[in-house]
């Protein structure tokens, strides 16, 4: 069995399309469609079944998909360790995380881990938590940190850091002379909020619900760049993790703190290389 059309056939399962998985895999829909029919007759059962314009598992696809991922994970995991003979000498580390990780606490973790083992090198993608949980789960990243709860019965789920969010304010708002903030201070206040479903959003809707509060919310947006630089514009309020909060003008709820709970999530079934092992320990250490 064709390890590629294995790859290609999880791709087709994760996004649930034959379009978009032979663009992943830079592919045209015919030649993927035909590694598919191929795969099915090698396996004596159809795979898929068409629902609307997408692609769902059949029982038989469901079996396959488990197997797959396991043995490619085995396969993967022999040929690091081959390919190193468990040195960190060489390698290459796919790591995933928010936006705050990416950009805030991992520059950090990395430049400590280059400046110890130069030749490694690392791939970093910067997704909502979902996304980067479905990444680790399909094996296209070695690890990732999110924001708990997650879902995910093949993770491994590991505490990290407890962040907390805070409100930036406009220059000339009338709460920027203030060190705390009531709830209902933001009530019909221009927001500039994350994009919906993200975890810190849906962090901020449930306090807000929680407090029967109704922003006007003005902007979605992904970046924590963009969120500070809109609200030093003037334009509205937003909320940011206090590692992005470096001048420290972010105000604090004055009846407790908006806090998450961020995690290093890990596939269940895949031995780590002795470069995520390494890479784990020392995130680990940072734990605050």
């Amino acid at each position: 069995m064709d390890t590629d059309h294995l790859r290609h056939f999880l791709a087709i399962a994760q996004l649930g399309s034959l379009t978009r998985a032979a663009a992943r895999a830079n592919l045209t829909q015919p030649a993927l469609s035909g590694q598919l029919k191929r795969l099915e007759q090698e396996v004596g059962a159809p795979l898929f079944q068409r629902l609307g314009r997408g692609l769902r598992l059949t029982p038989a696809g469901e079996v396959l998909r488990d197997h797959a991922m396991r043995a490619l994970a085995t396969l993967d995991a022999a040929r690091e360790a081959v390919g190193s003979l468990g040195s960190l000498a060489n390698g290459t580390l796919a790591i995933g995380g928010g936006a705050t990780v990416t950009a805030y606490l991992l520059p950090g973790i990395l430049r400590q881990f280059h400046a110890d083992h130069p030749g490694v090198r690392f791939s970093i993608r910067e997704a909502p938590s979902r996304t980067i949980a479905e990444a680790v789960t399909a094996g296209e990243l070695d690890a990732g940190f999110v924001t708990l709860p997650i879902s995910g019965p093949r993770l491994t789920v590991t505490t990290w850091l407890v962040d907390e969010l805070v409100l930036l304010v406009p220059p000339a708002h009338p709460l920027r002379r203030r060190r705390r903030f009531q709830w209902h201070d933001l009530h019909q206040q221009p927001l500039i909020a994350f994009e919906p479903r993200s975890a810190v959003r849906e962090l901020l809707d449930r306090a807000l619900a929680d407090h029967d509060v109704t922003p006007a919310v003005v902007m979605e947006v992904r970046s924590i760049a963009t969120i500070t630089a809109m609200v030093e514009a003037g334009i509205g309020l937003g909320f940011v993790s206090r590692f992005a909060d470096a001048a420290g003008t972010g105000l604090r709820p004055a009846d407790g703190s908006l806090t998450r709970q961020l995690a290093l999530i890990e596939p269940h079934d895949r031995m780590p290389s002795a470069a995520l092992r390494a890479f784990r320990e020392l995130a680990l250490s940072k734990r605050k």
